[in-house]
């Protein structure tokens, strides 16, 4: 659960617009898991078809193993045998026993060799195989003192001595085609290296699968760019397999092969446990080449990145000679060092190619900067957008009915004090009219006692009335000043 939560916390952050609940994810892990083993059950029954070549391949490490190490021990011969030679006139020696030396003759007629000195070849075979019935300290003692035997034919038998072939009938079959003992172990091992031969033939496929869960979302552009990565990913799992299935693995089985005789043991393998150790050993290492396509991935998601790279080198050297000390399958020092130096030069490309990645991406951001800091540059100032005017325009029309109201409020105040003020003029009239009927007061002290009146109610400009003269102070028309001009010289002429 654990895991599987990490997993989807990758796969959020590598599309955070599209962040999906945890049931999701696992439907997603559904639908890859069902493309995966549906590809890896079309690709079993295809390989499977070709069962026997795939068993000659698988096979050929151990030929090679054994070609070498008798082509070694063959070597110091004066004529010197090809292998295939070699265990031909072991065989015919050893059915030759019991006959004489013409009727030996006449029997190696019959026996199909192309090699001038298969006679030769046959003789040395047989004397050979009766010294290694000798103690092995003795042997060199028993040769030379073979009665009627050729200077020739005697060197030929001591370099036999000191270099050891193998001359023990069947010996390569029982080495190279090996033993099988279940009945149904032939079957089971056909099936089990399809499966092996389908995973090569379809990593690509399944690469592309598990980085399409990994990494949902991608765009057009990436998705075009993740065809060549699996290309390289695809071309670094052949590299690996080739180099093991070519150099590492026959190395490690001569290895094995030589301490086993040298401690007196002999390599009669099995075929079960042969092809589990070669079909893991060639895995292991296509599977350790993709060094660069996991690391790489986790760069691209952020999780790692160059600087994290070069500082923590020396704790990544230490955990691929962990890593490389658990997933091999031989305990040899020798194993692990041919596994960890690939890891870590692989390791160390990594790291520049993090770089290089890391500077493309600085640089993609600042020409974008650039370009964006350029078009502001080059926009008009003027120029807004339409939202900005819509809320402006807006803005105005508002103002505009402010002042309009303000307007029509100053001017209903403004008539209603000229109003007023004929009004006042009007009494004014009538009292100079008709004295009498205000009492024997003057006209001069009636207008003291009004305006003392006048001052006694008066208590200030009102503070609305204030606001509005100062906010927008609007002279009277000239009409209105026409009227009020004809009404004051009504009144002086009345007076």
């Amino acid at each position: 659960m654990f895991v599987l939560q990490k997993l989807f916390q990758i796969r959020d952050q590598s599309n955070p617009d599209a962040e999906k609940p945890f049931l999701s994810h696992l439907d997603d892990l559904r639908i890859t898991l069902s493309r995966i083993i549906i590809t890896l059950l079309l690709s079993t029954i295809l390989c499977y078809v070709f069962r026997n070549q795939l068993m000659d391949i698988i096979r050929h490490p151990v030929e090679q193993v054994w070609a070498q190490t008798q082509s070694t021990a063959l070597s110091k011969l004066d004529p010197k045998p090809s292998v295939e030679t070699w265990e031909k006139a072991v065989r015919v020696a050893n059915d030759a026993i019991g006959l004489n030396t013409p009727q030996r003759k006449h029997f190696e007629k019959f026996v199909d060799s192309r090699d001038d000195h298969f006679s030769f070849h046959v003789e040395s075979a047989f004397h050979y195989r009766i010294a290694l019935a000798v103690d092995e300290k003795q042997r060199k003692d028993y040769v030379a003192k073979i009665p009627e035997l050729s200077d020739h034919q005697r060197k030929q038998l001591t370099a036999l001595v000191e270099g050891g072939p193998n001359a023990q009938l069947d010996a390569k079959g029982r080495m190279v085609l090996m033993q099988s003992l279940n009945p149904t172990e032939g079957f089971m091992l056909s099936v089990k290296l399809a499966f092996f031969a389908a995973l090569v033939l379809s990593f690509p496929l399944l690469l592309y699968f598990l980085l399409q869960f990994i990494l949902p979302g991608l765009h057009a552009k990436e998705q075009k760019a993740l065809f060549p990565a699996l290309g390289i990913g695809f071309f670094l799992f052949l590299t690996g397999v080739f180099f093991a299935y070519f150099i590492i693995l026959p190395n490690v089985l001569d290895f094995f092969y030589n301490y086993s005789l040298d401690m007196g043991i002999q390599n009669d393998w099995r075929i079960g446990y042969y092809i589990s150790f070669a079909t893991q050993f060639v895995l292991i290492f296509g599977l350790a080449f993709e060094l660069p396509v996991v690391v790489m991935t986790l760069v691209k998601l952020g999780i790692l990145s160059y600087e994290m790279m070069r500082n923590t080198r020396s704790y990544a050297v230490l955990a691929i000679v962990v890593i490389a000390a658990i997933i091999t399958p031989t305990p040899d020092a020798l194993t692990l060092g041919l596994l960890a130096g690939p890891m870590y030069l692989l390791y160390e490309i990594c790291i520049w190619l993090a770089y290089l990645l890391g500077k493309r991406e600085a640089a993609r951001e600042k020409a974008e900067e650039e370009e964006r800091m350029a078009r502001l540059l080059a926009a008009p100032k003027a120029t807004s957008r339409p939202e900005e005017d819509e809320s402006e325009s807006d803005d105005e029309e508002e103002d505009e009915e402010f002042d309009q109201e303000h307007h029509s409020r100053y001017d209903e105040e403004f008539h209603d004090e000229e109003f007023h003020d004929e009004d006042h003029h009007a009494e004014e009239h009538d009292h100079e009219r008709d004295p009498d009927e205000h009492g024997d007061l003057s006209p001069e002290k009636e207008e003291g006692e009004g305006e003392g009146e006048d001052d006694e109610h008066f208590t200030g400009p009102d503070s609305e009335e204030e606001d509005l003269y100062s906010q927008a102070p609007i002279e009277p028309d000239d009409a209105e000043g026409k009227d009020g001009d004809d009404e004051d010289s009504e009144s002086d002429s009345q007076k």
